[in-house]
């Protein structure tokens, strides 16, 4: 579950946030480059213009609570790119290949609300580089294949979530347990994706930890509670199960709609990969996903066949360009899979609970060793 986008933000495109707003009077370096400081009440980028390209963000945390950064379309809705879980004092970075268009962007100090807002105009580049044929074959390709993923998963998506939905509204509850995870996996694998359309993933898989004050908690986590209900808990009514069920359905099939639409890019998909990487390494390696059915290890598996999809799509062209990175990366990416296999089951995966220390800081080490090149290959394959 991305915690970025919570309460669904208003449709705008040139929206300040009353405090804290960016200077827009700064103009661009030229330099590709952006520098982001975030604090407690303010996001100042080192400049809210830029050229059309490869454009790196540099986030500084000046602040002292966790933060994210976000560049959202003009809408100030669907996620471009972001940053999530940097700590106080820390830096964090991420690489775009930036069209021309105005933009949002946000600091979310405490990870919460919809963040310190400002804009930024990209402007179209008069020399901007373009790839050579050989390379736009293989981006074409990589683009073409990962957007039929998206599609055949949303669809096993839609499918499966179906099935759930008639089970829990009916009161079977072994056949939706037996449902939930399978289910889910094909959400895991293409998350990034979901969590970029920003008005879907609150009410499709937040979790009650997240909620903001007076948020109406609706999606898998709430079912996913009713269903291992904790001691104490107030089971759903047969009429509330119906209604959250046919909510459920309802805002997936808007999901699915979307994804039939969406654009890809080679940037785009390399950072859904290292996305989906983060994901695992600050959220299911904790096992707080899950919180009640503790089956956080098929969503660490989902993430993990997610983040591998993308990486191989853009594999010809990255062993192209850096061969030493590509050849680091599978070898990451077979021990992490080495690693996660051990705990597989003959229907699935072992309760997240049945795990030790030592096998949770071993999952956490290898997706860590992972994640650390794989943050590398969006700037590899943007190259010209």
């Amino acid at each position: 579950m991305n915690r970025r986008m919570l309460a669904a933000a208003p449709l705008i495109a040139l929206a300040l946030a009353a405090t804290g707003c960016t200077d827009n009077t700064k103009s661009a370096s030229g330099t590709g480059a952006i520098t982001v400081k975030s604090t407690k009440d303010a996001c100042e980028l080192s400049s809210t213009t830029a050229k059309s390209g490869p454009l790196t963000f540099t986030i500084k945390n000046e602040g002292d609570q966790v933060t994210e950064f976000y560049l959202l379309a003009e809408d100030g809705l669907r996620i471009v790119g972001e940053v999530e879980n940097i700590g106080p004092g820390l830096t964090r970075d991420f690489t775009i290949q930036a069209p021309a268009g105005t933009y949002v962007t946000s600091c979310k100090p405490g990870m919460v609300g919809e963040g310190i807002r400002g804009t930024l105009t990209v402007e179209k580049s008069a020399n901007e580089p373009t790839a050579s044929a050989d390379d736009q074959k293989l981006i074409d390709t990589a683009v073409k294949n990962y957007a039929g993923y998206v599609r055949d998963q949303s669809d096993q998506l839609l499918a499966g979530t179906k099935k759930f939905a008639e089970a829990y509204a009916s009161g079977k509850d072994d056949d939706a347990r037996a449902l939930y995870a399978s289910t889910r996996l094909h959400w895991e694998r293409i998350e990034p994706v979901a969590e970029s359309f920003g008005d879907l993933d609150p009410v499709l898989d937040a979790r009650e930890a997240d909620l903001e004050k007076g948020q109406e908690w609706t999606g898998w986590h709430r079912a996913e509670k009713d269903l291992w209900a904790p001691k104490g808990f107030t089971p759903q009514t047969p009429a509330q199960r119906k209604a959250l069920a046919d909510k459920l359905v309802k805002d997936t099939e808007e999901l699915v709609k979307r994804t039939k639409t969406v654009t890809f890019t080679a940037d785009s998909i390399a950072n859904g990969a290292k996305t989906l990487l983060d994901e695992v390494a600050k959220g299911k390696v904790t096992g707080e996903e899950e919180a009640f059915s503790h089956t956080d290890l098929w969503d660490f598996q989902g993430n993990l066949e997610g983040a591998t999809v993308a990486y191989q799509e853009l594999r010809p062209l990255l062993a192209k360009k850096n061969p030493d990175l590509a050849k680091q990366l599978d070898e990451r990416f077979a021990a992490t899979s080495k690693e996660l296999s051990q705990h597989k089951t003959a229907d699935g995966w072992k309760p997240y609970t049945e795990l030790s220390k030592e096998q949770v800081r071993a999952l956490a080490t290898s997706v860590n060793a992972l994640a650390e090149p794989l943050s590398k290959l969006t700037a590899e394959v943007l190259k010209k």
